[in-house]
């Protein structure tokens, strides 16, 4: 068969209507990024609009936030005040329960950071018996809820002396923080290419220097990402720190809650007390937000 071409006069009309086409596909997906982008501002405005809320009912007197709504500094930015969190500052239950919220936040998530990564390493590249079946149990331990651990484990530490201590509310997270841990750092561990380990055992290194000079740095995003996630996870809980934290000296979270029991109305420390205990989780992120990004994205590609 022979090939026909079109002729020359047709061929001008062809390459304009090429032309055009892919201006109109260029123009229509320029718009739909452009409606992608407006839906996103939109949707993170309304996500963002009790953040705000309570940022400015922290900046607004008692008094005025009764009269109206938090909404009305807008038309009276005079009414704005720091009164709030000076006496935020001055109330001893709330400052101190920040503090205690650091003690069990900052243990916890170290102790999950530095046992998951020497279990994740072990799973993914020491040979030892029933190492397949051992990764099988702590994969089903994901499932098991906070809630059915709540009973026994009370019964646990008043027996050994640990209920109502800090050290009983880091030793449950880590406990519950640990499968997790190791599920995610062994299975990024294990992507890490073979060859690499076999040529740093050639030169010499053993296992803890194998560990501590080519699975770590390597692994350093996904440990940054696990270390967000249960820094977040402890910080915010109010569940475990209601039954094994110390009454006395309770977190951030249970000191709130016993500020709504005991003064209803106690607007002018509740609101700032909220917002101060968002803003630690938020300056943590932000600060390993790199980070976070890049160890994602490292077990996406994967």
């Amino acid at each position: 068969m022979t090939r026909t071409e079109a002729p020359p006069a047709t061929r001008p009309a062809a390459r304009a209507g090429r032309s055009a086409g892919s201006l109109a596909g260029r123009a229509a997906g320029r718009l739909a990024g452009g409606a992608v982008r407006v839906f996103l501002v939109v949707a993170a405005l309304f996500w963002l609009l009790p953040t705000l809320g309570l940022l400015v009912s922290s900046l607004v007197s008692p008094t005025d936030l009764n009269d109206g709504g938090w909404w009305q500094v807008f038309g009276a930015p005079s009414r704005l005040t720091a009164d709030n969190y000076e006496r935020l500052l001055a109330n001893d239950t709330i400052t101190s329960s920040l503090l205690n919220t650091f003690a069990i936040a900052v243990p916890a998530t170290l102790l999950v950071l530095v046992l998951g990564s020497l279990a994740g390493y072990a799973f993914a590249w020491l040979e030892f018996p029933g190492r397949d079946w051992l990764f099988l149990v702590v994969v089903g331990l994901l499932v098991v809820p906070v809630q059915v651990a709540l009973i026994p484990v009370s019964e646990l530490f008043g027996t050994i002396g640990l209920f109502e201590t800090t050290a009983g509310v880091v030793l449950f997270h880590t406990a519950f923080g640990l499968p997790f841990a190791v599920f995610l750092l062994r299975n990024f561990f294990a992507e890490i290419p073979r060859e690499l380990l076999e040529a740093a055992r050639l030169d010499g290194a053993g296992e803890l220097r194998l560990f501590t000079r080519v699975v770590l740095p390597l692994g350093g995003p996904a440990i940054a990402s696990l270390g967000i996630f249960q820094f977040l996870w402890v910080w915010n809980d109010m569940l475990v720190a209601l039954v094994f934290a110390d009454s006395a000296n309770p977190p951030i979270t249970v000191a709130l809650q016993q500020q709504v029991r005991q003064f209803g109305n106690n607007i002018d420390v509740l609101a700032p007390g909220a917002f101060l205990s968002m803003v630690v989780p938020l300056v943590v992120f932000f600060a390993f937000q790199r980070q976070f990004v890049t160890g994602v994205m490292a077990g996406a590609v994967k």
